[in-house]
């Protein structure tokens, strides 16, 4: 076949354009894979609907450290603290103001003997530090109580308007089966199951949540499937009176 001017051929020009047009349709491809990869993984179905980590969800920082035993020790050093004080007051009996003056009374002792002994050995007292609670961080953590009571307090007042009938049942419904747990045991265990709750559930939950998220998501449809009967059959024959009448102006 004739050579063109240069000394290109006609095949060569051919096989040329099609080598760059499968290069750029594979680079293409390439490019637009990462980001079909970010899209299904966007639509992956979280508990709770969240879109963060679990260690942002709760908060983050050292109590996120601690509940999702990111570092063992101070993990292990928690649990235990509290595992030793449901011991001491809930199977021992321990009262909390025997139980401070006890501590108290300890601590008196160490100092006092540790002050005797310095004085009569170096002829000195001892250099005893001067401990205060520093102001900015009780005013944060009750700045910080406050803040959490009136939210709560915020929304029982929108559930008892009745503003949500959802959430009025939900409130109802939960409220009523933390009475029956608290019939069950006293404030002290429910509290120190919760704990043990904080430091098992979120570590475990962070391992197997590809697992759990499917399940939680099936859960759901099926529990909105039974909400959903349930309110055409039940929910939305309670008349509501001057709820409806508002909304409807």
């Amino acid at each position: 076949m004739a050579a063109q001017p240069g000394g290109v051929s006609v095949i060569d020009k051919t096989s040329g354009k099609i080598d760059d047009h499968i290069s750029s349709s594979s680079s293409g491809s390439d490019d637009d894979r990462p980001s079909k990869v970010d899209a299904v993984k966007s639509h992956v179905y979280r508990l709770f609907g969240r879109d963060k980590p679990v260690h942002t969800v709760l908060g983050g920082g050292k109590p996120a450290d601690v509940f999702l035993w990111r570092n063992k020790r101070n993990s292990a050093a928690v649990l235990g603290g509290a595992t030793a004080l449901w011991i001491l007051f809930e199977l021992l009996e321990y009262q909390l103001i025997t139980l401070v003056c006890h501590i108290l009374i300890v601590l008196l002792a160490i100092v006092f003997l540790w002050s005797y002994a310095n004085t009569f050995i170096n002829k000195t007292p001892p250099q005893i530090p001067d401990v205060r609670l520093p102001e900015d961080c009780l005013l944060e953590v009750v700045s910080s109580l406050r803040i959490e009571i009136n939210h709560v307090v915020s929304i029982l007042r929108d559930i008892a308007f009745g503003r949500d009938l959802k959430k009025f049942l939900s409130a109802f419904i939960g409220l009523w089966v933390l009475s029956i747990v608290g019939n069950w045991c006293n404030f002290l265990t429910l509290l120190y199951i919760s704990f043990v709750l904080l430091h098992t559930v979120p570590v475990l939950y962070e391992k197997y949540e590809d697992q759990v998220d499917p399940i939680a998501e099936k859960a759901l449809i099926e529990l909105k499937k039974q909400y959903a009967v349930f309110d055409a059959k039940v929910l939305s024959k309670i008349p509501m009176g001057p709820l409806q009448e508002k909304k409807k102006h």
